[in-house]
């Protein structure tokens, strides 16, 4: 009976240990806590593609938390997020809905910021939802008859490339072609050769007259600076002479001198073809008294 009894005490004990192992690993799977040790962050996301309840949060990538629930609105997500309350997240904290592994797996990813006010938990937050390699593969599908058009056209273009290569005639071009640069190369190393001293003497008158012309330079540069300075006299002079003659020619024109007032004058004009005609009337009596009798004067003395 005692044996019996033991076995019985014994099994009690296991039972009771196994059931609170039980319970204590499916509420760590449920993430279930007698105590609340989390903070509810709700996040506002574009898409959540991939996202379950019960997935990682994690910060910075170590696991601080699970995602609770899914509020689905029009155009976007609210999700509720349970946070570690150990972790201290900023007004400029970043909510990111990420890859976890290449299984396809997600999770929230939070960036917790650095900014000196602490995160208001009783707003709801922007979050991003970052392209894993289904939105990827999603994207190339989507180009798939792009890709394929330019695949064509990339192998038309390799075909003609390749006929325009192996045409023989662009062969024997590129041949005689480089036959010629070689015959030019040969024919301009053998006239530098032949004419090697020339050029050196060339070089060298070059070099000469380019040291004469230093010393010239440096031995008068106070006669070529009096020069210049001259000479920008002169030019000044000029420019005073021309703008003088340009005033004299706008007062002769608006008739402000008296070359002008004479010049422009119609009286004159009149004066001097009267005075004109008046000469060749005294012109013609004369020409015909000389013509005839001479010239008669009656003059009258006292």
């Amino acid at each position: 009976m005692k044996d019996q009894r033991k076995t019985e005490i014994k099994v009690g004990i296991i039972s009771v240990l196994g059931t609170i192992l039980f319970l204590w690993i499916f509420g760590w799977a449920k993430n279930f806590n007698l105590t609340q040790t989390e903070n509810t962050v709700l996040v506002k996301f574009p898409n959540v593609s991939g996202l379950e309840v019960g997935d990682n949060v994690s910060v910075n990538g170590v696991r601080k938390g699970f995602v609770e629930d899914f509020n689905i609105q029009s155009k976007h997500v609210i999700v509720k997020l349970k946070v570690d309350n150990d972790i201290k997240l900023k007004e400029d904290a970043q909510f990111y809905v990420a890859m976890l592994d290449l299984m396809g797996g997600k999770k929230v990813e939070i960036s917790p910021g650095a900014s000196e006010n602490n995160l208001d938990l009783n707003k709801i937050h922007e979050g991003k939802f970052e392209t894993d390699i289904p939105g990827v593969l999603s994207v190339l599908g989507s180009v798939q008859g792009d890709l394929i058009s330019s695949l064509k056209d990339f192998r038309i273009t390799l075909s003609s490339l390749n006929n325009y290569l192996t045409d023989r005639q662009l062969e024997n071009d590129l041949k005689n072609s480089l036959s010629n640069l070689s015959t030019l190369t040969q024919k301009i190393n053998l006239l530098v050769d032949e004419n090697r001293t020339a050029l050196k003497s060339l070089i060298s008158n070059a070099n000469l007259l380019a040291e004469e012309t230093k010393t010239f330079i440096s031995n008068n540069s106070g006669n070529i600076e009096s020069s210049l300075e001259k000479l920008n006299n002169v030019l000044v002079q000029t420019d005073s002479l021309l703008v003088s003659l340009n005033k004299i020619t706008n007062e002769t024109t608006s008739q402000q001198n008296n070359i002008g007032k004479i010049l422009y004058d119609p009286n004159l004009l009149n004066d001097v073809k009267q005075s004109l005609n008046q000469v060749n009337e005294l012109t013609r009596l004369l020409i015909e008294q000389l013509k005839d009798k001479g010239i008669e004067v009656n003059a009258h003395i006292f």
